[in-house]
């Protein structure tokens, strides 16, 4: 029994709202213009979760591998770390959901109706093994990118772009211009998530080796940053708003904006990077009920 909940510890669960945001987006918006699939709604939240879990494992093994997870780390236990789980026994995990997220990222393409020889068809294949290669590069592998300063980078990408645009087009088989800016405002604030890991960690990231962001620039760099992310979210899904909303009950989502800000001026105030780690959860729900909001706003 403890194993199992070494198991479940290491798909760190509390990590899938965020996730989940990003499709829940795609599927809100191709909703809204009429042309939702559930299958595709139901397998493209499934995919993500696989994926997620498969990151996070991932990390664990990587970071353990790397010794970036010691002593001085302030962030949850570590399962491979901490000899809860062993090495061998989290390389094969990390295999299992490679396998289980490509399963199901195929059968969402089959699901997506798109046909078998299609341009399509073959660019979501893609688009599907590079999420896989992502989530285990993070970390993993001789020269992880996570590593040198490039997680916010494909952060942003796959977390925003892909998750977003990519769940659309799996419904509807178009996109506009104006999906940018809902995409980006959910990539911006999974960065941001990001950056305060990063903040958080700068200390242990820096004396293992592990470059991020924050370990290059530093940590008063990495508060103005998250200014720039957390506003830059807000201000452009306020201009989506503004351009696309047809109601006032569209704007249902307001009231997260207060979290946000209190998010920002707690970070930017703060002096001890170990007061930051519930920020993450906070922001990472606040994340989830914008999008949950919105959408059901979208969709009333």
């Amino acid at each position: 029994m403890s194993k199992i909940k070494s198991y479940i510890s290491s798909f760190r669960l509390r990590t899938l709202p965020l996730a989940v945001s990003t499709v829940l987006m795609g599927n809100f918006l191709a909703s809204y213009d009429g042309n939702y699939n559930e299958a595709v709604g139901f397998l493209a939240i499934l995919t993500t979760i696989f994926l997620q879990i498969l990151s996070n494992v991932a990390n664990d093994y990587g970071d353990a591998v790397s010794g970036a997870d010691n002593m001085e780390r302030v962030g949850p236990e570590r399962m491979v770390a901490s000899g809860k789980i062993s090495m061998k026994e989290m390389k094969l995990t990390v295999i299992v959901f490679a396998f289980l997220s490509l399963v199901s990222g195929v059968t969402l393409i089959v699901f997506a109706d798109f046909e078998a020889i299609s341009l399509k068809s073959w660019l979501f294949l893609l688009l599907g093994m590079a999420s896989i290669v992502a989530a285990i590069k993070y970390t993993v592998g001789k020269n992880p990118y996570g590593y040198r300063g490039m997680g916010d980078l494909f952060v942003f990408v796959f977390f925003g772009l892909v998750g977003v645009l990519g769940t659309y087009f799996l419904h509807v088989g178009t996109l506009n211009f104006w999906l940018l800016l809902p995409a980006t405002t959910v990539g911006l604030l999974s960065v941001g998530v990001l950056n305060l890991n990063n903040l958080r960690d700068v200390d242990s990231d820096a004396k293992s080796g592990k470059r991020t962001l924050v370990v290059i620039k530093g940590s008063s760099w990495g508060k103005k940053y998250h200014l720039f992310l957390i506003v830059g979210s807000m201000l452009l899904f306020v201009i989506y708003g503004l351009v696309c909303f047809e109601s006032i009950w569209r704007w249902f989502f307001i009231p997260v904006y207060i979290l946000l800000v209190k998010d920002l001026v707690f970070v930017y105030k703060n002096q001890d990077p170990s007061n930051l780690y519930p920020y993450l959860k906070k922001l990472a729900l606040a994340t989830f009920f914008l999008v949950l909001l919105s959408g059901v706003a979208l969709c009333i």
